[in-house]
C-alpha cells in the first residue's frame, strides 16, 4: 500500500459516503481558511498529502478517527496515526476538547478535531484555543458586499431612494454595522423604506440619517469558548503553550523540572490524606443507601 497508489486526486470526498461521528463530534473546520487550490498540501510527503486532501474535502462532523479512516483509506491504523501526527506537526490539525452549554443537554465537554487547510503555526493555534482568531486570517470582504447590493436594489423597489454607485459605496459601511448588530436584510430594508416623506429630495442624505438614527444597539458579546488541547501521543490535556506541535513535553522526551519531582513534605501528605478520608466518610452513607 504505497503512498504512490493514493494521490490527492484519487480521494474526492463525494465518491463514497464517509461515516459521520456522533452529533456534535467529528471534524471541525477552523476559521479563516484560504481558498482551496490544487497545491494546498504540496509541502507534505505523498502519504500525508493524500490523507490531508481527503480529510479537507469531508464535511464538518465527519468521523476522522484513526479507526474510521483505516476503513475507508488503504492504510493501516499505525500508518494513519503517524500521518495524522505529522499533519498536526505541520499545523493542519489539533485535537482536544471544548466546553459547551445547551438548554437540552446542559453543560458538557465535547471532543474536537479541529482541521485547517491552511497550515497554522503554534501561535495561531494558541490564539484559536483562547477564542481569538488572528486578524490576518480573516478573508477580505467581496468587492460588491451584501450591504452594497441591498442599497443598489432600493432604487428598483422604491424609485424615490435611487442611489448612485458612489452613494452605495459610501453608505455600505453603515449598513454593514447594522448586520454586525444582528439586523437582517428585511429589518434594514424596512427601516429605510417605511414612512417615507414625499418627496425625498436627497436620497443619500436621507438614508444616511436613517441608518445613523435607527442603528440597533450592540448585542451582548458571545461567551468566549472554553477549549483544551490534548497531546497527540498520550492524550494528556494541557495549555497550548505546553503542547507545541500538539505534543507534550513528556512525549517529546523533556525532563520535568526538579521541583516537580521533589517529594511533598510529610505535613502536606498527612493533610491531604486526612482530607481524602474525611470526604470518603461523608460519601459512604450515600453509597450504602444507594445499594439497598
Amino acid at each position: 500500500m504505497a503512498a504512490a497508489n493514493l494521490s490527492p486526486a484519487f480521494l474526492p470526498a463525494h465518491a463514497l459516503p464517509h461515516p459521520m461521528a456522533n452529533p456534535g463530534y467529528g471534524k471541525r473546520t477552523a476559521p479563516g481558511q484560504h481558498p482551496r487550490t490544487a497545491h494546498d498540501f504540496a509541502h507534505l510527503p505523498p502519504r500525508e498529502a493524500a490523507i490531508a486532501a481527503y480529510v479537507d474535502r469531508l464535511s464538518d462532523g465527519a468521523d476522522i478517527s484513526v479507526k474510521t479512516l483505516a476503513k475507508v483509506l488503504p492504510y493501516g491504523q499505525c500508518a494513519l496515526r503517524t500521518a495524522l501526527n505529522n499533519l498536526q506537526r505541520a499545523g493542519h490539525l489539533r485535537r482536544g476538547r471544548e466546553h459547551l452549554t445547551t438548554e437540552s443537554s446542559g453543560s458538557r465537554w465535547i471532543t474536537r478535531s479541529w482541521w485547517s487547510r491552511t497550515a497554522r503555526d503554534n501561535d495561531w493555534w494558541t490564539s484559536f484555543t483562547r477564542g481569538d482568531v488572528p486578524e490576518e486570517s480573516r478573508s477580505a470582504p467581496p468587492t460588491r458586499s451584501r450591504a452594497y447590493i441591498l442599497l443598489a436594489a432600493l432604487g428598483r423597489e422604491t424609485p424615490a431612494l435611487s442611489l448612485s454607485a458612489a452613494d452605495c459605496a459610501a453608505l455600505a459601511p453603515l449598513v454593514t454595522e447594522w448586520y454586525s448588530r444582528g439586523a437582517t436584510d428585511t429589518a434594514v430594508r424596512n427601516a429605510l423604506t417605511v414612512g417615507l416623506p414625499i418627496p425625498v429630495h436627497h436620497p443619500a442624505a436621507f438614508l444616511r440619517k436613517r441608518l445613523t438614527d435607527k442603528l440597533p444597539p450592540e448585542p451582548a458579546p458571545p461567551p468566549r469558548p472554553l477549549r483544551v488541547l490534548e497531546c497527540a501521543k498520550c492524550g494528556m490535556p494541557g495549555r497550548p503553550e505546553a503542547l507545541p506541535d500538539g505534543i507534550c513535553g513528556a512525549c517529546r522526551g523533556e525532563r520535568a523540572p526538579d521541583h516537580l519531582n521533589a517529594p511533598l513534605p510529610a505535613p502536606t501528605v498527612q493533610a491531604r490524606a486526612d482530607a481524602i478520608r474525611a470526604a470518603m466518610s461523608q460519601r459512604r452513607p450515600e453509597r450504602t443507601a444507594a445499594t439497598r
